[in-house]
């Protein structure tokens, strides 16, 4: 067969940085020049997709293909829409983002995608839940590829002791797509020297996937619901047993679960007499809602307040920050992530860039309110502290450092901070007893209004900002017939985008009026 007749077979793999991509391309180049193929790879670099996308392109051709006078011939460097017979994403939205650039056809190209998401700056950034519908993604994948092959593959790697790119490189050994046996896939591993048996473990595995049914996945948020656990029947603590047994005296069923979740976050976060404040503050909205006629509507108050106000008194501070930063399970689930052995060190550093008032907000109330009171020793104490903090957690001074900071959980019911923050939530409570007496589904909206408030430092102060605003939103639409709806429009756009836009555009596409 002429060389020209011959078309060579395009690989295009999508990688993000640091899950092995150019290892995937040498291993698939050097097994085909084993076998005597003409192969060629090049790689574009991206930025600013989470750790930086890689297109890799590599395009093979068989023996034939090698004139008599030794010329080789002229690869393409750069993927083409239409032409590519096997593309390879490391991660679902690099599958989306080869889709939309077109390299994806249903008569020609076979998609090994792994499942799993790394967030991008985009869908991190989003007040509410902008992650991206990882169900809608593979769908369209799906109805536009050749063959869709798709799994946890970062997952699968690492129950292996291996990572990503050996359980891609399996995948593709199993799919058939490259005339190829798996002994040659195999091999080559073992030609690297390098993890070759946790490599194998994946490889195979991967394969195995490739070679089965691929299950069906859920989809948009019907992937991100899980239903609170049910109310235990012992509590771990015996001093936790009796607010257990509150719950179950004092409220309704449909609300134990709820309320279950919300006592064990609020104890967790502070103390037991915290728990209980939690209780008296449920049950004193438990009864404006039986009032309410809340027991033919499931208690629907109930249990969206038994969420909200556990939330709303867990509030992020630098405290809170500094503990969960130092936890053990924390430290498991950054090894897990980097994919560290056993005997592998890992260097953690932290990155703080508190504000004047979160300083402020931890000391005591008066005196946190003094120093804010006074201009220029705010100026001054704002100029030494106003700046980023990096903390080594993995080393005994920065581990310890935050664990002091931690400490100071004892003293939080003393702080401004938390003064502030329960004004906050009584001033937010007084209003959803105020919108029940008018409106059982506005009262639910203002409970979930509450969604808005998260995170601390400038990303607190955003959401409380636009919270606030809600509120005021909630007392103008009272007297409306679709109250509900509007507050919920509002929220949703609150939620949209950090810069505000959207809940600027929705609040004066409800004529409402233009605050100052």
């Amino acid at each position: 067969m002429a060389a020209g007749a011959l078309r060579p077979t395009a690989i295009a793999i999508h990688a993000l940085g640091g899950q092995g991509g150019g290892v995937l391309v040498d291993w698939i180049v050097e097994m085909a020049e084993e076998a005597g193929w003409i192969a060629q790879a090049t790689s574009v670099a991206g930025v600013a997709q989470r750790t930086g996308a890689t297109v890799y392109y590599i395009e093979l051709l068989p023996p034939q293909a090698r004139r008599g006078d030794g010329a080789l011939p002229v690869l393409a460097q750069m993927p083409v829409p239409g032409e590519v017979d096997i593309l390879i994403a490391a991660e679902l939205m690099e599958a989306g983002r080869a889709l939309q650039r077109g390299l994806v056809t249903p008569e020609r190209t076979t998609v090994i995608a792994s499942s799993h998401r790394a967030y991008s700056v985009q869908e991190k950034s989003v007040p509410g839940n902008g992650i991206s519908d990882s169900g809608a993604v593979i769908e369209a994948v799906r109805a536009q590829a050749k063959r869709l092959i798709h799994d946890d593959m970062q997952a699968l790697a690492v129950r292996q002791g291996s990572v990503i790119s050996a359980s891609l490189f399996g995948a593709l050994a199993g799919s058939g797509a490259l005339p190829f046996g798996q002994d040659a896939f195999e091999a080559t591993v073992r030609r690297s020297q390098v993890g070759v048996e946790a490599s194998l473990r994946a490889l195979r595995a991967g394969a195995e996937i490739a070679r089965e049914p691929v299950r069906a996945e859920p989809t948009g948020s019907e992937a991100m619901q899980t239903a609170p656990r049910a109310l235990p029947e012992r509590a771990a603590s015996a001093a936790v047993q009796p607010l257990l047994e509150r719950i179950r005296e004092r409220f309704p069923q449909p609300a134990w679960a709820m309320l279950g979740e919300g006592l064990q976050r609020v104890i967790e976060y502070q103390d037991l007499a915290y728990g209980r404040e939690y209780l008296e503050r449920m049950a004193a909205l438990l009864t404006a809602d039986v009032a309410a006629g809340g027991a033919g509507r499931g208690y629907a108050l109930t249990v969206e307040g038994a969420r909200w106000v556990a939330v709303a008194m867990s509030y992020d501070d630098i405290i809170r920050v500094a503990d969960l930063k130092t936890r053990g399970e924390r430290f498991e689930r950054v090894r897990r992530e980097v994919g560290a052995g056993a005997g592998e060190v890992v260097g953690t550093e932290e990155y703080f860039h508190p504000r004047l008032e979160e300083f402020c907000a931890a000391l005591p109330r008066r005196l946190g309110a003094w120093i804010l009171g006074a201009p220029r020793l705010s100026k001054w104490l704002a100029r030494r502290l106003d700046h980023g903090w990096r903390v080594h957690s993995d080393t005994v001074s920065g581990h310890v450092q935050l664990r002091l900071v931690a400490g100071l959980r004892r003293w939080r019911r003393g702080s401004l901070r938390h003064a502030r923050e329960l004004e906050h939530i009584e001033a937010w409570l007084q209003a959803v007893h105020a919108a029940l007496a008018r409106d059982y589904a506005l009262a639910l909206e203002v409970v979930a209004c509450r969604r808005v408030v998260k995170g601390y430092s400038d990303t607190h102060q955003r959401g409380s900002s636009r919270f606030d605003r809600l509120m005021r939103a909630a007392g103008m639409l009272g007297a409306r017939p679709a109250a509900a709806q509007a507050l919920a429009s509002l929220r949703e756009a609150a939620l949209r985008d950090a810069s505000g836009g959207a809940l600027d555009e929705r609040w004066q596409a409800l004529g409402l009026p233009t605050l100052h």
